[in-house]
């Protein structure tokens, strides 16, 4: 169905999804990844471009807990998740008791028998590991203090179909060692992507991180580079990255982070090191100060087209985890 990419499932190969939690992109091979980006494809493709209706939610309810306010991963969870015929239940601390007169323990036992997954969006990566302890259903990591898992889907699918395959592209991060960039760190290496990396001195990924990246890197056979120099970060890149400095609950560092990231806004000048067919990505909202209008309004920015696919990437995730469909498929194969 999907020529134009480079990834088909062809020969054969179970890839037990149904019933996975989705925590982090680490727990998935590369072969998993791949399949996640082609089925949100396929899906994007019957759904979107040929008008089909595949209600292969119809009965199933989706739980959302957001600790956190979000306007892409609430909208393309909501809208993904009715579209495929399912209901979502958007749950705030204001809706819940989660967090005030009910544990976290007892309230994904409750979710449990009466949803079909959890989606959380939440400050401390630790809950959602208590959450897939104590739920019987999959949950599913809408962000937290340490990854955002689909949001870096989401960015594979854009680039994938801008140059039509992942394999061999550079990438460049220029911002802070944050969620978002964990999430690429854990994931580049398996698609074959290179990965370049600036950070300012204190603001680096986390160390347990970087080493599981070093060993990918080595695994898969990718370049990694950790600098502070975004310049020498941008060199011979095909994508550039980068996302807020100052995330939700750190407010009161603006002032000590605006200073130490002076000269870390992504301008024309940068974009001037890096590859030919160079691109740019950001997961937003997005703030002046990390990009200026030039870039974020080029006709190389894929900002929007990378939101949207956050729908298209969501639904895959939960046709994935929560039933055994296959498009024009008995089995998944490679």
């Amino acid at each position: 169905l999907l020529r134009r990419f480079w990834y088909r499932p062809t020969g054969q190969m179970n890839l037990h999804l149904k019933g996975r939690d989705l925590l982090t992109l680490q727990n998935y091979t590369a072969n998993e990844l791949k399949y996640l980006l082609w089925m949100a494809s396929d899906l994007k493709e019957r759904i979107k471009n040929k008008g089909e209706y595949l209600p292969l939610m119809h009965g199933k309810s989706l739980a959302m807990i957001f600790e956190k306010r979000s306007t892409r991963t609430r909208l393309s969870a909501e809208t993904g998740f009715a579209l495929l015929g399912g209901h979502p239940s958007f749950l705030t601390t204001q809706d819940i008791h989660l967090g005030t007169n009910e544990s976290l323990t007892d309230t994904a036992r409750v979710l449990s028998s009466m949803a079909n997954a959890i989606l959380a969006r939440v400050y401390k990566h630790n809950d959602l590991d208590l959450m897939t302890k104590e739920a019987t259903i999959p949950i599913i990591n809408g962000l937290s203090d340490l990854y955002h898992p689909l949001q870096i889907l989401a960015d594979y699918l854009t680039l994938q179909e801008h140059y039509g395959g992942l394999n061999g592209l550079t990438l460049t991060w220029i911002g802070d060692g944050n969620n978002v960039l964990h999430s690429i760190m854990t994931s580049a290496a398996k698609l074959g992507m290179h990965l370049r990396i600036a950070t300012p001195k204190g603001f680096e990924p986390d160390l347990r991180i970087t080493k599981i990246s070093e060993q990918y890197s080595e695994e898969y056979g990718t370049k990694l580079l950790l600098t502070t120099d975004p310049l020498e970060a941008a060199e011979d890149a095909n994508v550039l990255v980068t996302d807020t400095w100052i995330s939700m609950g750190q407010e009161e560092e603006k002032k000590e982070r605006l200073k130490a990231f002076q000269g870390y806004q992504i301008t024309m000048q940068t974009a001037q090191s890096a590859a030919s067919n160079w691109t740019f990505l950001h997961c937003l909202p997005r703030k002046p100060e990390e990009v200026d209008d030039e870039v974020f309004y080029s006709p190389r920015s894929l900002v929007f087209q990378e939101a949207e696919n956050r729908k298209w990437t969501i639904m895959a995730v939960m046709v994935s985890l929560l039933t055994d469909y296959l498009p024009q498929l008995q089995k998944p194969t490679f």
